[in-house]
């Protein structure tokens, strides 16, 4: 295992540009019992399968801050010091440490407890943080990672759940609405789909953008918190450098990412005039990059409860955080007062995304619940951010 690591700052700038290759990762997290979620971080591997990971400097292929937000074109947003709170299970005790080592790299300013930007507490608000999980830690990893990459101005809350059943991680979500300046929560887990009679409690916030992650198993359907009414569903892109275009930038389906229609859950109003082909709520609203091999990012991650190393992390679970920083750059994440549900936001701008009009996530009998289009599908909902303006 490598030792814990301490590096010093280098220009985001001077990074190899994110490369086209194939699509190998291995998931972090166990398959769920019945009643929990399965965190949706997975990490890149070489072509035999080893993993992508650097002692000292982050992989060349991995995807960087100054890249990231040249892909979505957020180059000159900041959110004022909005504050993204990350729901996830488990303890992850050098989550201050690795997340230093993380910003410290890129010329991020420095995200600490001491100066109130980041904040550790356990599902109930207090400091009795939960024991180490070595998948769930590097989940944490990669979620504050994302955010910090995507706005770096955004203060971080994580609340961390004793353990990944849905009714710990969605009291971490009640929770986490409740503290003071929480503008978006991002959820980076799933189970199969589910009722919001029975869990729409734990994420029913107008006025706060929830996120939640498709899941990473292709075209199967529901997954839920992400097929919540409640929620902003998230799914997953290939993102790769495209230089000579106008974007500078193409994106087509991640093939892992998950898509579907909920069997429970209502339709979203907003989404009435998509053709989404679902009776019911359809998955997703919108997309980011997920891709471990193409547009995974770069990552400080735990290897141990002691150390840790770089390496290239992806899933739909680098997804829901990214959106969820868009909000927080947006300023816009719908109304308490008159119960307005972030996810309803895009829709009413849809032509401010990019559209992600190619790919597949797999066989499906009605064609855009796994096949991109022009306009709405399931792979990657509308599209994905061209700066704020979709949010």
């Amino acid at each position: 295992m490598a030792a814990a690591l301490v590096t010093g700052a280098t220009s985001a700038s001077a990074a190899p540009p994110v490369t086209k290759g194939a699509d190998h990762s291995i998931k972090v997290c166990s398959t769920p019992a019945p009643g929990e979620a399965a965190c949706a971080a997975r990490q890149a591997t070489d072509a035999a399968g080893k993993v992508i990971t650097n002692t000292a400097t982050p992989p060349g292929s991995a995807l960087t801050p100054a890249q990231l937000r040249s892909a979505y074109n957020l180059g000159g947003t900041a959110s004022g010091g909005r504050t993204v709170a990350i729901v996830d299970a488990y303890g992850y005790p050098n989550l201050e440490r690795d997340l230093g080592t993380y910003r410290s790299q890129f010329g991020l300013p420095a995200c600490t407890t001491a100066n109130g930007c980041l904040t550790i507490v356990d599902q109930n608000g207090g400091s009795r943080l939960p024991r180490f999980d070595l998948g769930w830690a590097q989940e944490q990893a990669l979620d504050v990672d994302a955010v910090s990459a995507t706005c770096p101005d955004c203060k971080i809350v994580v609340v961390q759940a004793a353990t990944p059943s849905f009714a710990n991680l969605g009291t971490a979500v009640q929770t986490a609405a409740k503290l003071p300046g929480v503008v978006a929560i991002s959820n980076s887990y799933g189970g199969s789909d589910a009722s919001d009679a029975t869990y729409g409690k734990y994420y029913s916030f107008p006025g706060i953008a929830v996120t939640a992650s498709a899941g990473d198993s292709g075209y199967q359907g529901g997954s839920y918190p992400a097929s919540s009414s409640y929620v902003t569903a998230v799914g997953g892109t290939s993102l790769n450098l495209a230089p000579g275009t106008t974007r500078g930038w193409a994106e087509s389906v991640w093939s892992g990412t998950g898509s579907g229609c909920s069997s429970y859950n209502a339709p979203l109003t907003a989404a009435a005039g998509f053709s989404t082909g679902c009776s019911k709520r359809a998955m997703n609203d919108v997309a980011a990059a997920s891709d471990p091999s193409n547009g995974g990012l770069a990552v400080v991650y735990p290897t141990s409860s002691k150390s840790s190393t770089w390496g290239q992390f992806g899933g739909t679970s680098e997804a829901s955080p990214i959106i969820a920083s868009v909000y927080a750059l947006s300023g816009n994440t719908g109304s308490s007062a008159n119960g307005v549900y972030a996810n309803s936001i895009p829709y009413a701008h849809a032509g401010s995304l990019f559209d992600v009009s190619s790919g597949s996530n797999g066989s499906c009998t009605t064609i855009q619940w796994c096949t991109a289009r022009t306009g709405w599908d399931g792979p990657t909902g509308l599209g994905t951010p061209n700066g704020v303006a979709g949010f």
